[in-house]
């Protein structure tokens, strides 16, 4: 499973976007929103909608781990 460049979301093989650069580089995409948003040079840590996914996965392992003790 490839991650994605941007977002670091893991996702399925025939789903995303794929590039190589000139310099042999390979570069995966899981959605056309995370291109566009590399190319406009922006900074995955900056944008919102990335940060809010990561929280509700900490959160819903801690939420996990309480109900096991």
């Amino acid at each position: 499973m490839p991650e994605c460049s941007f977002c670091k979301k893991d996702y399925n093989i025939p789903r995303g976007l794929t590039f190589v650069l000139h310099s042999g580089d390979i570069m995966y995409f899981c959605s056309s929103k995370c291109r566009k948003n590399f190319n406009l040079r922006r900074k995955s840590e900056k944008v919102n909608w990335i940060r809010k996914v990561e929280n509700s996965k900490t959160s819903q392992t801690a939420e996990a781990k309480e109900k096991e003790d």
